[in-house]
C-alpha cells in the first residue's frame, strides 16, 4: 500500500449527468489506492449535480467532500479553494479532474504507481502532445490550440503541450506563497499557471492523455478568451513582471465555501 498524501480535486458546473461517470471511473481505476480524499467543488450549480455527487457518496461509501462555492468564483477561483484546502489540510500533492468527464482519471495512474510526480513541481495533461487521443474535438479548434501552444513555447522559451486541460497534478510545496491568488477567477486562470512555469522557475513535465467531447457544454467564448489571451501573451514577453498584477475583475480577499453533507 502506498503512502497517501494526495488530495483530488475535482471542480465542476452543471454537470450532473457527466459527474457520476468521472467518479465511478475514479472508483475502477484504483485511484483510491493513492489518494487520501476527494474534494467535489460545485461552483453553484443551477442543476441536480449536487445531488448527483452526493448520491454517489452515499452508495459507494469513497471519502468525498461536497464543498459549495459561496458565491460563483468561476473556474480559476474554484482552483483556489481547492489549493487552500490542500495546504491548510497538509497535503503534499493536490490532483486536478474536471467533473464534465472530458479528462480521464486513468491517463494518471502511471505517474501514479512509478511516483513520477515526485520528481516535479507539477505534471500537466497535455492533449495535443505525441500519445495523446482526442474524441470529439474539431479539427478546426485543434489547430487554433497548436499555435498558441507554439507562441506560449517561444515567449516561456520551453515547450508547451497545452494551455490548460482538465488532469492536472501540482505539489503544494509550489502553491504554498499563492502567487496565483491575483490570477484570473476566469478560465484564462490556466493561462497564467503556464507564464508562472518559466516566472517562477517551476519544474514541469507534460504527459499526454484521452480528451473526450460528448454530452459536455463548453464554457468557452472562444473569440474573446483568443482575444484575451493574445493580450497577456504580449504583455508577459515584454515585461515579465506583468505577471504579478491584480488581473481579477472583482477582487475577492477570501474564497469562502461550505461543506455540503446531505
Amino acid at each position: 500500500m502506498s503512502v497517501k498524501n494526495i488530495l483530488l480535486f475535482i471542480p465542476g458546473y452543471n454537470c450532473e449527468k457527466q459527474i457520476p461517470r468521472v467518479l465511478e471511473k475514479v472508483k475502477k481505476s484504483g485511484a483510491m489506492e493513492y489518494i487520501n480524499e476527494i474534494i467535489f467543488v460545485n461552483n453553484r450549480s443551477t442543476d441536480n449535480t449536487e445531488k448527483a455527487v452526493l448520491d454517489f457518496k452515499n452508495k459507494n461509501k469513497l471519502p468525498i467532500h461536497v464543498l459549495r462555492n459561496d458565491d460563483n468564483y468561476n473556474l480559476g477561483g474554484s482552483h483556489k479553494v481547492a489549493f487552500d484546502y490542500a495546504i491548510q489540510n497538509k497535503y503534499k500533492y493536490v490532483i486536478i479532474l474536471h467533473g464534465d468527464d472530458q479528462g480521464d482519471i486513468n491517463d494518471i495512474m502511471p505517474i501514479l504507481k512509478s511516483r513520477e510526480y515526485k520528481k516535479h513541481d507539477c505534471m500537466l495533461g497535455a492533449r495535443f502532445m505525441k500519445g495523446s487521443k482526442l474524441n470529439g474535438y474539431s479539427g478546426f479548434r485543434t489547430f487554433g490550440n497548436r499555435v498558441y501552444n507554439i507562441l506560449f513555447s517561444i515567449v516561456v522559451r520551453r515547450r508547451i503541450y497545452d494551455l490548460g486541460s482538465g488532469l492536472n497534478i501540482y505539489s503544494t510545496k509550489m502553491l504554498t506563497n499563492k502567487y496565483y491568488f491575483k490570477f484570473p477567477d476566469r478560465l484564462t486562470f490556466n493561462y497564467l499557471m503556464v507564464l508562472s512555469l518559466q516566472y517562477y522557475k517551476q519544474n514541469a513535465k507534460f504527459f499526454p492523455i484521452t480528451w473526450s467531447e460528448d454530452d459536455q457544454k463548453s464554457n468557452v467564448k472562444m473569440t474573446s478568451q483568443a482575444l484575451s489571451v493574445l493580450k497577456m501573451l504580449f504583455c508577459y514577453a515584454f515585461h515579465h513582471k506583468y505577471i504579478e498584477r491584480e488581473f481579477r475583475d472583482k477582487v475577492i480577499e477570501e474564497y469562502t465555501y461550505k461543506e455540503i453533507k446531505k
